[in-house]
């Protein structure tokens, strides 16, 4: 059963992390996905890391889907045209836009007030975050609203109800990650007419590459990153971030979501899916009742 046999996605940023993860299960669904970032085999980004934009295709086509890798930088609005103007030239049609475009883990200062904050790295930070997903939704959403039912998903970190009530890491990031929220709102309202979605997702804590390589674990033994920092016990793999947007893709019903702010752990009880180990961790309660209200670390019963 592929549920999204026939339909075209574009994962906006799919080099690594979340954009991996829901490229592979978009895959896994069926569906066609072009897979864009500006780290390939030949070339990397800023980022200078060994994830490429080949290896997600590669792991979209083994998980059943079929894989297109495109070098674009967001950032380029002629890029962003090109490779539109590509899909609907093979394809004739775009039915799922992925904006995971984020870019920033190297530019972020934690808990710096913003008069020491460097503005060069922070207005990188918002451009990176912001600018990309606007650029590719003005290019994009022509195509996808020629036909009904067309979903964008806007890719965060946090519900807007954590982010309305907490301090995220600094002003930028603040900025950057409850814009991308309100993004999805006013989307929803723009997409209305032609009767297509949009929707705000965040992750929970996430165990990307560069978390793994951060805590200096591998996926195998991640759980030994728990002796430096026990609520690491909630994370999730990026895949089941990517069930849960396979999940909306596939979801006949999905408007019901339209302008909401959900996370994965909100969805796998809805839809029912569950993390490659079986679990289906609810990060953001977590965050709430457990990390912030200073207990410690135990995800009995959140997972």
């Amino acid at each position: 059963m592929k549920p999204l046999n026939g339909k075209v996605a574009l994962v906006a940023g799919a080099t690594r992390g979340a954009g991996r993860g829901i490229a592979v299960e978009l895959g896994a669904a069926g569906a066609t996905v072009y897979v864009t970032g500006r780290t390939t085999r030949t070339q990397r980004s800023e980022y200078n890391r060994p994830e490429t934009i080949e290896e997600t295709t590669e792991l979209v086509n083994h998980a059943g889907g079929q894989g297109i890798a495109v070098q674009v930088d967001h950032l380029d609005p002629d890029q962003v045209q090109a490779l539109i103007a590509r899909i609907e030239n093979e394809q004739g049609r775009l039915d799922i836009l992925v904006n995971d475009v984020w870019g920033g883990e190297h530019l972020m200062q934690w808990n710096v007030p913003v008069w020491e904050h460097s503005l060069e790295r922070g207005f990188r930070l918002l451009r990176l975050a912001i600018d990309t997903h606007i650029i590719t939704s003005h290019f994009a959403l022509p195509l996808l609203t020629r036909n009904k039912n067309g979903l964008v998903i806007e890719i965060t970190d946090g519900t807007a109800e954590y982010n309305d009530k907490n301090y995220r890491v600094s002003l930028f990031y603040d900025l950057a990650k409850t814009s991308v929220i309100r993004m999805a709102r006013s989307l929803a309202h723009e997409l209305s007419p032609y009767h297509c979605t949009a929707v705000a997702v965040t992750p929970g804590w996430m165990r990307s590459e560069i978390m793994l390589d951060h805590f200096g674990v591998t996926e195998e033994t991640w759980r030994d990153a728990t002796a430096s920092e026990p609520h690491f016990v909630i994370s999730e793999t990026p895949r089941f971030v990517g069930r849960a947007v396979a999940a909306l893709a596939g979801d006949p019903e999905a408007a019901r979501w339209n302008g909401r702010s959900v996370s994965s752990g909100e969805l796998a009880q809805i839809y029912g899916f569950y993390d490659l180990d079986g679990s289906q961790p609810d990060c953001w309660r977590y965050l709430v009742e457990v990390q912030d209200a200073g207990k410690p670390a135990n995800a009995s019963g959140y997972r």
